[in-house]
C-alpha cells in the first residue's frame, strides 16, 4: 500500500503529458490532503491515502461529510500521540466516548478573523456517526492495500439512530407559501428571483440541495411535452430527467433572464452558489416569515410528506419523484406525521381541559 508515485519526465513526447494524478481529485480531496500535508509532510503517506479516499466517494456531499469527519477523527489521533495509520480498537473506541463528550467547535462572536473555540454542545448522533466514518477509510485501505489492513473500528458501536425521527422541523404547505411569499418581498431584485426560482424548484422538482447546485443552464431541455432538468445523480452515479412543473420554470426563466450559460443558480460575479450561502438565504427568509429555522434539506422532506397527503397520491410515484430505493424510506415522511397529527395527548388535553372546565362553573 503506498501513495501516488512521482511521475518522472521520460524522453519524447510522453515527457509533456507527464503529470500527478491528484489534480484530479475533486475539492475536498485537495483541501484534505493539502490540510494533512501540512501537518505530516509531502513524503507521509496519510496525506495521499486519505485524500484518495475521499476522491473514491460517488457524491461530492459525501466526500464533504467524510473529509469533515476525518478531520476530527485525525486531530483525536494526533492529540494522543498516534499516527491515524497507526490506530487500534483502543484508541478507536476511546474516540467513540470523547465523541460523546466533546464540546463541539464554534465561532468566537465579533471576530474579524474567524477565530473558533471549543465551546459548543457536544456532537449529535448523526455528527457522532459521521465522524466514525473513519472506518470507511480502514476498510478502502484494505482493498487497496496488497497486505491488508485490519480495520480498528470493527468492534467500535456506532450511535443508534432511529429512522423514524429528524431533527429538522417539518413545514405545512401553508407554511412553505409564507417561505415563498418572503422571497418574494426581498428588497434586492436579482435575489428575489433567484430565492423564488430556488425554493420551487426545489419543491416541486424534489430535489437534494447538492444535485441542484451542480446543475448549469445548459442542463435545462425539453422531452415529450416537458420542460426538464438534466442531472446528475448524487448517489449511484449517472443522469437522470427531472419534469420542471410550469411555475417553476417560469420562475427559473424570470431569474435567468435570458441567460443560457453557466451554473444553474450563481452568484452576482458569475460563480457556483454554494451551500451554506442557500442556508443563509432560507434562514433570513424563514425569521421574515415568523418560521422554524432550518436549511435546504427540509424543502425535500417537505415535498415528500406534502405529495403523499393528497387525496389522490400514489406513494409508488412519490418514491421514484423522491428517488429513493426503498419504499420504506418514503413511507417514514408520513409516519413521522402520523406520530405528531395522531397523538392521543391531544384527547387526553382535550378531556382534561374540559373537565377543570366544568368544575370551575
Amino acid at each position: 500500500m503506498t501513495p501516488f508515485p512521482v511521475l518522472r519526465p521520460v524522453a519524447g513526447a510522453l515527457a509533456a503529458r507527464s503529470a500527478d494524478p491528484r489534480q484530479l481529485w475533486p475539492e475536498h480531496a485537495r483541501r484534505l490532503h493539502e490540510h494533512l500535508v501540512g501537518l505530516y509532510g509531502e513524503q507521509d503517506a496519510l496525506p495521499t491515502l486519505a485524500a484518495a479516499w475521499i476522491a473514491h466517494q460517488r457524491s461530492d456531499n459525501t466526500r464533504k461529510s467524510y473529509a469533515r469527519g476525518f478531520r476530527i477523527f485525525e486531530e483525536f489521533a494526533r492529540e494522543y500521540g498516534i499516527h491515524p495509520l497507526q490506530v487500534k480498537f483502543a484508541l478507536a473506541d476511546a474516540f467513540r466516548l470523547h465523541l460523546e463528550t466533546a464540546p463541539t467547535w464554534q465561532r468566537v462572536k465579533g471576530d474579524a478573523r474567524g477565530e473558533m473555540t471549543r465551546t459548543g454542545a457536544p456532537y449529535s448522533d448523526a455528527s457522532r456517526a459521521n465522524a466514525l466514518s473513519a472506518s470507511s477509510f480502514f476498510s478502502y485501505l484494505d482493498k487497496v492495500s496488497d497486505d491488508g489492513v485490519k480495520n480498528p473500528f470493527d468492534a467500535v458501536q456506532r450511535p443508534v439512530i432511529d429512522p423514524d425521527y429528524s431533527p429538522t422541523p417539518g413545514y405545512t404547505e401553508s407554511e412553505s407559501a409564507r417561505l415563498l411569499a418572503a422571497a418574494r418581498t426581498h428588497r434586492a431584485s436579482a435575489y428575489r428571483t433567484r430565492a423564488q426560482a430556488l425554493i420551487l424548484v426545489l419543491y416541486t422538482c424534489c430535489l437534494r440541495i447538492d444535485s441542484l447546485l451542480q446543475a448549469r443552464v445548459e442542463d435545462l431541455g425539453y422531452d415529450q411535452g416537458h420542460r426538464v432538468l438534466n442531472l446528475e445523480k448524487v448517489k449511484g452515479g449517472g443522469r437522470r430527467k427531472k419534469p420542471v412543473p410550469p411555475a417553476a420554470w417560469d420562475a427559473l426563466q424570470t431569474y435567468l433572464d435570458g441567460r443560457t450559460e453557466g451554473w444553474l443558480f450563481q452568484t452576482a460575479t458569475g460563480g457556483q452558489l454554494d451551500e451554506p450561502a442557500v442556508w443563509r438565504l432560507l434562514q433570513a427568509l424563514a425569521r421574515r416569515a415568523g418560521l422554524p429555522l432550518r436549511g435546504p434539506h427540509g424543502i425535500k422532506g417537505d415535498a415528500v410528506t406534502h405529495a403523499l397527503a393528497r387525496p389522490d397520491a400514489r406513494p409508488d410515484k412519490v418514491q421514484r419523484w423522491a428517488e429513493h430505493k426503498d419504499s420504506r424510506t418514503t413511507q417514514r415522511y408520513n409516519q413521522r406525521k402520523e406520530l405528531l397529527d395522531d397523538s392521543p395527548g391531544y384527547g387526553l388535553a382535550a378531556s382534561l381541559a374540559g373537565s377543570l372546565e366544568n368544575g370551575m362553573t
